[in-house]
């Protein structure tokens, strides 16, 4: 048998930058920099980053770093992340600039205001403590990140939804990657629901794919910064939803997906929870199934199979209702309207719960 391997971990777009920020840093107040480069990271331990490239040309410097992201599926992985520091005057502190590739914060309600580069406060936090270990007591300089292809990138992500132009954010709380945690994803989910809520929209939907978010915004005629690609990341939204309450709340999914929140599957993900089509037999029950329907989804082998063999179009709605109870146990806020709305993969509505 052969003995599976553990997936490698990889390093964020924070500490990228800040390594290369230390490299280019040391460059221009020492006149060399270490390769590879030591940063300290968030939790205290330490990273060493080889350098793709490092330059001086007057008083500005620029250190390179490739982003390795481990065995994770992360859109950076590989990018090319630059760091251009210059002196600041005495006093100033630190100063952060979006270079080529890096956002720029345009909405209330993400950790820096608008106008702001796309730059975390933990990574911020930890460039300047990269910078004080290389002049210690004072760190004056102008710290531009860049990341190559990032605007391209970014397209890839839920920035723009966010307000985040003209590419990628430098993220990360822990410094380090680890593979399949979806922390990027999660991240997002929870930066949207704090942009609407800056915004104070009224009503917001988190949707499980493409298609049911298109169908929810055209139903309830939603602006992008209502719209939330939750995935499949159902109770982790509703429990950042708990904390941080909006007024409405649509949920908006598929059959199969909206099948299993109603089973009471708050994980929505295909590899970690099973789509039981037996589980709508007795979410049909109101219906007065027959033995023949009974007969047919015993052989059912999918959700979509059961839904066509019980034949009666109010079995949406049902299951739309049993998730919606789910949904309202999990988010635990009775001031806030919920609903649940299900959609074919033609994005045809085909079940809603009431309003709870």
């Amino acid at each position: 048998m052969t003995q599976a391997t553990a997936l490698r971990r990889g390093w964020t777009t924070g500490s990228c930058a800040t390594a290369a920020a230390k490299a280019a840093w040391a460059l221009l107040t020492i006149g060399d920099c270490p390769d590879p480069v030591t940063i300290t990271l968030p939790g205290g331990g330490e990273a060493a980053f080889s350098l793709d490239g490092s330059g001086r040309n007057g008083d500005t410097a620029w250190a390179r770093v490739v982003k390795d992201a481990g065995d994770d599926p992360d859109v950076t992985h590989g990018a090319l992340i630059t760091a251009t520091v210059a002196r600041a005057s005495t006093g100033s502190g630190i100063i952060f600039r979006a270079g080529s590739g890096v956002g720029t914060i345009t909405q209330p309600g993400l950790p820096l205001p608008p106008g702001e580069p796309a730059i975390n406060p933990v990574p911020r936090k930890m460039i300047r403590t990269a910078l004080e270990q290389v002049t210690p007591g004072a760190a004056d300089a102008i710290v531009t990140i860049s990341i190559a292809d990032g605007e391209e990138l970014a397209k890839r992500t839920l920035n723009a939804r966010l307000g985040i132009l003209g590419g990628l954010s430098v993220l990360g709380t822990t410094g380090i990657v680890i593979p399949y945690s979806c922390s990027a994803w999660i991240h997002s989910i929870h930066r949207g629901v704090d942009v609407a809520r800056a915004l104070n929209l009224p009503h917001i939907a988190g949707s499980t794919g493409s298609t049911s978010e298109k169908s929810v915004r055209s139903l309830y005629t939603l602006p992008d910064p209502a719209l939330i690609e939750m995935g499949d990341f159902a109770g982790g939204f509703l429990k950042y939803l708990h904390r941080h309450p909006v007024p409405r709340l649509t949920i908006a999914g598929g059959l199969a997906k909206m099948t299993k929140l109603a089973q009471g599957h708050l994980d929505l993900h295909s590899s970690r929870t099973l789509a039981d089509p037996q589980a709508l037999a007795p979410i049909a029950a109101p219906l007065g199934l027959t033995d023949a329907q009974l007969y047919r989804l015993k052989k059912a082998q999918t959700i979509a199979q059961g839904y066509t063999a019980l034949g009666d179009d109010r079995l949406g709605s049902l299951i739309a209702q049993r998730a919606a109870e789910t949904a309202r146990d999990t988010l635990a806020d009775p001031e806030c309207q919920l609903d649940v709305v299900i959609f074919d993969r033609q994005g045809a509505l085909i079940g809603r719960s009431t309003l709870l």
